[in-house]
C-alpha cells in the first residue's frame, strides 16, 4: 500500500481535508513536520546499503574535514 502526503495551508484546510477523507471512508492520520521527517529517515535507513564497511579512520578523516 502507498500513502499520500498532503500539506495544508492552514488549520481550517487541514480540518476540511481530514473530514473529506473520513466521509470517503479513507483512513488518515495528521502528523506534524517532525513526525514526517522521522518517517522519511526510517525509510532511508531501511534502504541503506549495509554490505559495505568503512574503517574508523576514514570516518574520522571525513569528520575532521567538515
Amino acid at each position: 500500500m502507498k500513502a499520500l502526503v498532503v500539506k495544508a495551508k492552514n488549520q481550517s484546510e487541514m480540518k476540511f481535508v481530514s473530514e473529506l477523507l473520513k466521509k470517503l471512508g479513507i483512513q488518515s492520520t495528521i502528523m506534524d513536520l517532525e513526525e514526517v521527517e522521522d518517517q522519511a529517515m526510517s525509510i532511508l535507513m531501511k534502504e541503506a546499503d549495509r554490505t559495505k564497511k568503512v574503517s574508523r579512520e576514514t570516518i574520522m578523516k571525513k569528520l575532521k574535514v567538515s
